[in-house]
């Protein structure tokens, strides 16, 4: 008779930033458990991303019911409690995750990775909050039982680009970032002069967003001879522009994290909204430059800071 294979939950919900640097715990966690099967539980907009990734046996989405949706919250239980897993990998760690916690409880509830009260395998240290993602979410995996979690990695991320017809020499701008919080974005106008400075160097700027980002990107792109890609690149098709052109700057936004990672020499624009400590994005050639208000950093300062190839 033929042994029925372990199953694992791993739940990594969002944002892109956070998806992204868990990549590496992705990767940890499959060398753990090379025959087993393993079901990630995500939100939508990471789906295609994460089953492109090769790490995950299934991936499902997470509806996100509110707490007051009566029938789609059974539907959630029903399903998490139906998929007999031995062990759940919680790396999102947040009130909502905790919730599934409790609604998997009863004679079968799993082991439990996390920091959900009561939980098998809690990530014990008090100053988790103050530890940057990469080093929190390898302490959690260590004290899981997974000594090794390697860096975070895109090298699966690939796209054929080639649709965008780019020019020999491009860097990339990423200006955008989270609507409801403003003083992350670096100025527009900003944006613009250091896009005109390289166009005098021969160096053609390619600005890059989602799709509620165009109107910022035609602001800036408006009038030069940038390229404007906002709304049209897939995450692959970032990580696939990163690794061809010559720098990024950016602000504290999820896309930023993907151009780190795939190499690009990347300038990183923080406020005092967020510490670079907890949350900057990591890779091979990284420079943050921080003001408290983010209006006050000048274009000379980003402009010397990123030396294109």
């Amino acid at each position: 008779m033929k042994q029925q294979k372990g199953r694992l939950l791993v739940i990594k919900l969002g944002a892109l930033g956070d998806f992204v640097l868990a990549t590496g715990p992705f990767a940890a966690i499959r060398a753990a458990h090379p025959d087993e099967e393993i079901v990630l539980l995500t939100t939508a907009p990471f789906a295609e991303l994460a089953r492109a990734s090769g790490y995950f046996d299934e991936v499902w989405v997470d509806e996100r019911p509110s707490r007051i949706a009566l029938i789609a919250i059974q539907r959630l239980r029903r399903r998490l409690r139906g998929g007999r897993f031995y062990r759940v990998y919680d790396l999102q760690t947040s009130g909502r995750s905790g919730w599934y916690f409790r609604l998997m409880r009863g004679f079968l509830r799993p082991q439990w990775s996390g920091i959900a009260f009561g939980c098998s395998h809690p990530h014990a240290n008090r100053n988790r909050n103050s530890m940057h993602t990469i080093e929190r979410q390898a302490e959690q995996l260590a004290m899981a039982g997974i000594p090794e979690t390697p860096l975070p990695d895109l090298s699966w991320a690939t796209s054929d680009i080639s649709r965008f017809n780019l020019p020999a020499r491009f860097a990339l701008m990423i200006p955008g970032g989270a609507a409801h919080r403003p003083g992350k974005r670096w100025p527009a106008e900003n944006y613009r002069a250091v896009a005109d400075d390289w166009l005098k160097r021969g160096i053609i700027p390619v600005i890059i967003g989602g799709p509620d980002e165009t109107e910022l990107a035609r602001e800036i792109a408006e009038g030069t001879g940038a390229l404007n890609l906002a709304g049209q690149t897939s995450f692959a098709d970032i990580a696939e522009l990163s690794r061809a052109a010559a720098g990024v700057v950016g602000n504290d936004t999820g896309p930023m994290h993907i151009a780190a990672i795939c190499g690009c020499p990347a300038v990183v624009l923080f406020s005092g909204e967020s510490d670079p400590a907890i949350t900057a994005p990591r890779g091979a050639d990284v420079q943050v430059l921080r003001r408290e208000k983010l209006a006050d950093l000048p274009v000379s300062e980003v402009a010397e800071a990123l030396s294109l190839r």
